[in-house]
């Protein structure tokens, strides 16, 4: 009895809050509601536990914030696009955001859940991107993290690989092995799952948004992802393992440029 009373727990929550939007409408046109079975402060905790880490390892490596130049400039970046991101969900301007820069050749940056970003210095000695250019990136990113893009991949893996038994185990705080052992990757599902096409299209768009909103050139992303897709010759850098920087993304968001533009001299002109 016990175990159907959980199932049809998760049920009324996909039901009910478990499918919905999490940011407003805008001019980027994102609004597709989604699968949110996990509960925010768990999946939050779990990505905080794993930045924790992340950081600790840098600086063991004494990798973390080595560079006083680039660690100035991705934040003074990543500081503006932030002050934009209430726009989208006003619940942002009270996320503990960080921002830090890790000494690493990859191609990457990030953010997890809750506003945690990491940008590689790979990705800025080999990119060579400018300011506008970056502000894409890590916007890009931003975008994921106020989407819950996270907590939606671990929503549907957790269904997929437990069962909705488990999940409304976990999401309800129940003891049990499978809701412990979801628990326990909860983290490494977060980097372990690739975003789908749909998530990436909406980071691309939203982030285009937030990257205008802030005063920085949305036509720098069209020289960004050509640049990125370039990078490597034909093996494209591990950033875009998961989301090909292709022509149709290109096209997508030319078409987003007559609404970014106004946005983008607004914000230069005040």
């Amino acid at each position: 009895m016990k175990k159907l009373t959980l199932v049809i727990t998760v049920i009324l929550l996909l039901q009910s809050g478990g499918c919905a939007t999490t940011t407003n409408k805008s001019a980027s046109g994102v609004e597709r509601r989604q699968l949110l079975l996990l509960p925010e402060s768990q999946v939050e905790t779990m990505s905080l536990q794993s930045y924790q880490q992340t950081l600790k390892e840098a600086n063991g490596k004494k990798t973390l914030n080595t560079d006083p130049a680039a660690l100035a400039r991705v934040r003074e970046i990543s500081s503006r696009l932030i002050a934009q991101a209430p726009i989208f969900r006003p619940d942002a301007k009270n996320w503990k955001w960080e921002i830090n820069v890790d000494k690493n050749n990859q191609v990457n940056a990030y953010c997890m859940p809750g506003g945690k970003i990491m940008v590689f210095t790979g990705l800025i000695d080999q990119l060579k991107p400018s300011d506008d250019e970056l502000a894409v990136v890590i916007g890009h990113e931003i975008s994921h993290a106020l989407r819950e893009h996270g907590r939606e991949r671990m929503s549907q893996a957790y269904v997929q690989q437990f069962g909705l038994q488990a999940l409304a185990a976990f999401a309800t705080g129940t003891a049990g092995t499978a809701a412990v052992q979801a628990a326990g990757v909860g983290s490494q599902l977060f980097f372990a799952l690739p975003n789908s096409r749909t998530q990436e299209a909406e980071a691309d768009r939203m982030g285009l948004e937030l990257a205008a909103r802030a005063g920085y050139n949305p036509e720098s992303a069209i020289v960004l992802w050509t640049k990125m897709s370039k990078l490597g010759g034909n093996k494209p850098p591990a950033y875009l393992s998961d989301h090909p920087a292709d022509q149709a993304r290109i096209n997508d968001l030319q078409k987003l440029m007559p609404k970014m533009i106004p946005l983008y001299e607004q914000a230069k002109s005040s």
